[in-house]
């Protein structure tokens, strides 16, 4: 079995189950378990193609990914605001404490549960651990192509954004998200090139939604 299989089947059914009893009947299609699916397995694609053959990632470390993308938006449960990312702190405390684990070999990952929401990328490189470089990556990656269309349009409307701002604020948030892939991940031209094009239909979308609403300046 390779690391990614065997961190899944240590985790990824615990998760899914702990994820489904605290998510409830919460009406937010954007942030909900197929979301967190794709995050881990675009996650998985950024650590294909930086894993170095010769000094592979540790099983540790696949597993803190693993629990990381499956638990980074979990909090919007308890707010769809900013603060989302230090609910989901706490209740990935919650999971390993339920698991006998302890919080304290996991701080690297907690970190970046609570910080993967910073899309202006303001931490300072040396604060952004490893962990927190993969899961931000991955979730920026669901918020290009067709998905991230209708994900941008929920929650930004869920934040009450009002319509003369969405395709600028939208924009703006997703040209600084593949800035970030590209910063990270451009020794990996063939992913970066994939990406480019989900990220442009979406940046399109949105440019022509602007100007057929009237609100491009």
């Amino acid at each position: 079995m390779n690391t990614p299989g065997l961190a899944e089947s240590l985790y990824q059914q615990a998760l899914e189950v702990f994820f489904n009893a605290r998510w409830g009947n919460k009406k937010l299609f954007s942030h909900d378990l197929s979301h967190h699916r794709r995050v881990w397995t675009f996650a998985k694609e950024l650590l294909a193609c930086t894993e170095n053959r010769n000094n592979p990632y540790s099983i540790d470390f696949y597993c803190k990914i693993l629990i990381a993308c499956y638990l980074h938006d979990l909090g919007m449960t308890v707010t769809t605001g900013a603060e989302h990312g230090r609910e989901s702190r706490d209740l990935a405390v919650v999971f390993l404490s339920d698991r006998g684990l302890d919080p304290a070999g996991f701080t690297d990952m907690l970190d970046a549960i609570e910080k993967h929401d910073d899309k202006e990328y303001s931490s300072e490189a040396g604060e952004r651990n490893s962990i927190l470089v993969i899961l931000s990556a991955a979730d920026d990656m669901d918020a290009f192509g067709y998905t991230g269309i209708y994900r941008y349009l929920e929650i930004y409307t869920e934040r009450c954004i009002p319509p003369e701002k969405l395709g600028q604020r939208i924009r703006k948030n997703a040209s600084n998200r593949f800035r970030n892939l590209e910063a990270n991940f451009g020794k990996c031209p063939g992913l970066i090139e994939k990406h480019r094009q989900r990220y442009l239909i979406l940046d399109e979308y949105f440019r022509e939604f602007e100007k057929e609403a009237g609100f491009s300046q």
